[in-house]
């Protein structure tokens, strides 16, 4: 495969060629900010007696802002039904379900008008939290692309529901450094 288009380098697709990615289907998402800056928090252990440390996010209002705005991502789509999610200092992990069982699952790619599928979602997630930190001066950046995957088996849904549920514990013993973002 050639690496250039119009003379000028370009990165491949992660996206699966023969897959249309406004079916039907469940979807792990990850997304970056930009250089992987911190903006969201820190992560924190917390003592627990009755259990155990637990690890989570100390937010910042950027932070607060991509939780909220995750939440409400279903009263802009409403194809959309939210899984575990995780917000991190520096990305985000997680599933979302396209529920249109009017179409096939796996349906075959078509070219066109990108709305009412997976990118539209992540364009406008992205920009409602870009938004706001324009509009109250706050410093904030996304990374340019995300990475996805389609979730195809029961074994791969439930592994990454326990990533998710462990990433913030996973920082703590690990760092970001060891954050596998694709799983």
């Amino acid at each position: 495969m050639d690496d250039k288009h119009l003379n000028k380098y370009r990165i491949p697709s992660t996206r699966l060629s023969n897959w249309d990615y406004g079916s039907h289907g469940l979807y792990y998402i990850t997304i970056c900010t930009k250089d992987r800056v911190p903006y969201f928090g820190d992560i924190i252990s917390e003592r627990d007696p009755e259990t155990q440390n637990i690890a989570s996010l100390h937010s910042t209002k950027i932070g607060d802002i991509a939780y909220k705005n995750w939440l409400d991502i279903p009263n802009h789509f409403s194809f959309i039904e939210l899984d575990d999610f995780v917000i991190m200092p520096n990305h985000i992990h997680g599933i979302l379900f396209i529920n249109k069982p009017d179409k096939d699952f796996g349906e075959i790619n078509k070219f066109g008008a990108q709305r009412q599928n997976l990118a539209s979602v992540i364009r406008g997630y992205k920009a409602s939290v870009k938004t706001y930190a324009t509009k109250h001066d706050i410093e904030f950046n996304w990374q340019p692309r995300y990475h996805d995957r389609v979730i195809q088996s029961e074994k791969e849904y439930l592994n990454t529901k326990q990533y998710i549920f462990n990433n913030p514990e996973q920082w703590l013993l690990n760092g970001d450094a060891t954050d596998d973002l694709s799983m």
